[in-house]
């Protein structure tokens, strides 16, 4: 067994991409957690921007016993929006992920439209108004993903948006907080600064890692590895956010990830922390 092989049992990837979609996916929900299943991993994520996934994540747990699935939400047009209706709904099926808008978010809309030739319209989501107040659906969003001890994910928000809403968040006593992969500007068109993730680490935020950009867009893996050291493991996580037809399964993904940070120094210890361990505590597994 090699090291990263090592460094996979026990794994949890909580960004997972799946058909059925309305992009291309590489897998369905039931083949992505095969895959986790025979690699020695103990849990993944399911994730789609368009509807939720907890009754997906019910039946790939069912039939396949040895790695645990869970359900998400993406709060985009297609569910409301920013809709606790929805949020309260995939709570009550078991989902333990709730992400703030991503292609529907204002910050990434044109971005999904450039990049992935979506065809959405309009402005997008914002979760301010004008006078930098947070809409009104944030309180009870808040509420409920406390109420049912889930993951607060940051999706696609602009900086400012994420500061307010992780600020939000720590009033209402929510501590389980990811900034969603905090590397990928491609996908924004306003992203965070490294000493922006330093400050939300600092307010109990994990800062999310992936590997989609190292896939998709051929960015060379140092830079990124350098900003996690800057950033510092006990405040990180890393998943793959993989599925997409042109990228590799989620499980090579994950293990490309791992080997490249390896070869840029990191101990296995601290990318254990990163995969197993942080993950752990967000997801409420005992480590």
């Amino acid at each position: 067994m090699t090291v990263v092989d090592r460094l996979l049992q026990g794994a949890i990837d909580m960004h997972v991409h799946h058909s059925p979609d309305h992009m291309p996916r590489l897998m369905d929900a039931l083949g992505a957690a095969r895959q986790a299943q025979q690699a020695g991993m103990r849990a993944i994520v399911l994730k789609n921007h368009s509807y939720p996934t907890a009754p997906l994540a019910i039946m790939a747990s069912q039939l396949v016993p040895g790695v645990q699935v869970f359900g998400s939400l993406c709060l985009d047009w297609e569910v409301g929006g920013l809709n606790p209706h929805a949020v309260e709904s995939s709570a009550g099926l078991g989902a333990k992920v709730v992400w703030m808008p991503t292609f529907s978010s204002s910050n990434s809309i044109g971005r999904a439209r450039e990049v992935f030739g979506l065809a959405l319209e309009g402005e997008g989501l914002a979760i301010l108004d004008g006078n930098n107040r947070l809409a009104p659906e944030i309180g009870r969003i808040l509420k409920l993903v406390k109420e049912h001890d889930m993951v607060l994910a940051t999706g696609h928000l602009s900086p400012q948006e994420t500061f307010a809403l992780v600020e939000e968040a720590r009033r209402a006593g929510v501590w389980k907080l990811v900034i969603t992969h905090a590397f990928d500007a491609e996908l924004v068109e306003q992203s965070l600064t490294l000493e922006d993730q330093e400050r939300l680490a600092g307010m109990g935020a994990f800062i999310e890692y992936t590997c989609f950009g190292m896939m998709t867009f051929g960015r060379d893996p140092a830079p990124m590895a350098e900003a996690m050291k800057y950033v510092g493991p006990k405040h990180l996580i890393i998943s793959s956010d993989l599925g997409q037809a042109r990228n590799p399964p989620p499980v090579e993904g994950l293990k490309m990830l791992m080997a490249s940070l390896l070869r840029n120094g990191f101990p296995e210890a601290d990318i254990d922390i990163m995969v197993r361990v942080n993950p752990a505590r967000l997801l409420g597994l005992h480590y």
